[in-house]
């Protein structure tokens, strides 16, 4: 028996209108990087980045193989070290003297003329200015110490690792022809070509002539795109637009996916993504795990200018304990509309877009951003046809014969790293 005395607000509702928000969207972010990137119009397709010439200096990082416990490295990979930068001979004999240590926390690095670390991480140690010892760089999977000629400086192992210590070279003739052979002509420290000058002398001195010289195949980076074909019924178009367009909804959340996945692109791309595109001398490892103020300093002091940073949040966070742990407490700035934490006054812009491994791995970016500072840029092509927002169009792709209505949505895209120094990574970043 209903013993209501007046109509419920159930039933109520269903003659009433409803208020209600326009199509809610989750994986809409904040979109730092976006933001931050000044951003070039590319009207050929592609942009080309000219730069002085530089001599290969076999900075690269060497790969290994095992067979269960035993860890070999890859003949061909030796070539990375700066020697054998070109060498096109059997390097097998030359791998194979190579020893493996496996190598607890805190232990010494056995000496030798070259140590290769096949995984874990080793500090190279350096005299302090009082005497003592300090750490002069971290090195992880893939680096090397030293060199045929140059013996590997002390090291310590930060944790368990696997190094493989080569303790005197018996070298091939034709491996002791190579290493006398020249390489390259005069360079800087940047290892680009010198320029011949003469300062601080008197009287009427010859001056040496000189002349700029450029790399004669400098890099082009081709626009990549990220591309949908949004589908709307004419149905749902004609009878449901009131008192939302549902095709300009639907387009506004494609537009959102596409902008995301412009922002994925331009930081995981292997082709121009940054996490690809940073120097091997601009990356670093943590000194620990993880993120430390330390850390922080020496990834800043790596650029002459630096306008961001951009981490995972879970790296922001872990970056935060640490300072919280040491009792520092890093500033607060706005961007973009909102408040982000500042390390020496340089913003660090959350981006979830950096992946975090199964092992809670991840990593920090650092950058200078500007054509005219010589920094990152973005590169895109705007003014195009049915153009939705700079740089993305939404173009009509015509009516099936099922009265369902195409549309295209394109953007282009892509990013640039102008000179080395301007993109530093702090990797193997803790953040459990």
């Amino acid at each position: 028996m209903n013993s209501a005395l007046s109509l419920g607000t159930a039933a109520a509702r269903q003659l009433a209108t409803v208020t209600k928000t326009p199509p809610q969207m989750r994986e809409i972010t904040p979109r730092h990087l976006l933001r931050a990137l000044p951003w070039l119009e590319v009207t050929g397709g592609a942009y080309r980045v000219n730069r002085r010439l530089t001599y290969t200096v076999g900075d690269g990082r060497v790969t290994f193989t095992n067979t269960g416990a035993l860890v070999r490295v890859i003949p061909g990979e030796l070539c990375e070290l700066p020697s054998l930068r070109g060498f096109e001979g059997d390097l097998g004999p030359l791998a194979a003297q190579f020893v493996q240590h496996d190598l607890e926390a805190g232990q010494e690095v056995p000496g030798g003329e070259i140590v290769l670390v096949a995984h874990g991480k080793i500090a190279r140690i350096g005299a302090g200015e009082y005497g003592g010892e300090r750490v002069m760089a971290v090195l992880a999977d893939g680096d090397h110490l030293g060199d045929l000629g140059s013996p590997a400086p002390p090291a310590r192992a930060v944790t368990s690792c696997i190094v493989l210590v080569l303790l005197r070279a018996e070298l091939s003739p034709e491996l002791r022809e190579h290493l006398a052979r020249p390489s390259g002509g005069p360079s800087n420290k940047y290892g680009e070509a010198a320029i011949a000058l003469a300062a601080g002398h008197r009287g009427e001195v010859a001056l040496p002539g000189t002349f700029v010289d450029y790399d004669a195949a400098p890099r082009e980076y081709e626009l990549s795109v990220a591309q949908t074909m949004l589908r709307v019924h004419t149905r749902v178009a004609d009878l449901y637009n009131d008192p939302m367009n549902q095709t300009e909804q639907q387009i506004r959340l494609t537009v959102e996916a596409v902008r995301e996945r412009q922002e994925h692109e331009l930081v995981n791309n292997r082709d121009f993504g940054l996490l690809h595109n940073a120097d091997l001398k601009q990356r670093i490892h943590t000194r620990e795990g993880p993120p430390t103020p330390e850390d922080m300093d020496e990834l800043l002091s790596r650029r002459r200018n630096t306008h961001f940073f951009f981490a995972h949040p879970l790296a922001v966070a872990a970056l935060g304990r640490q300072c919280t742990n040491r009792r520092v407490y890093p500033g607060i700035a706005e961007f973009g509309g909102s408040r982000v934490m500042t390390w020496r006054g340089v913003p660090i812009l959350p981006c979830d877009k950096i992946p975090v491994s199964d092992r809670g791995l991840t990593s920090i970016l650092a950058m200078r951003t500007g054509e005219d500072k010589q920094g990152v840029v973005g590169l895109r092509r705007t003014g195009l046809p049915d153009e939705y927002e700079p740089g993305v169009s939404v173009r009509f792709g015509g009516i099936s014969s099922r009265a369902i209505t195409s549309y295209v949505v394109t953007a282009y895209h892509s990013a640039a790293v102008l000179v080395p120094d301007a993109l530093g990574v702090l990797e193997s970043v803790e953040v459990g």
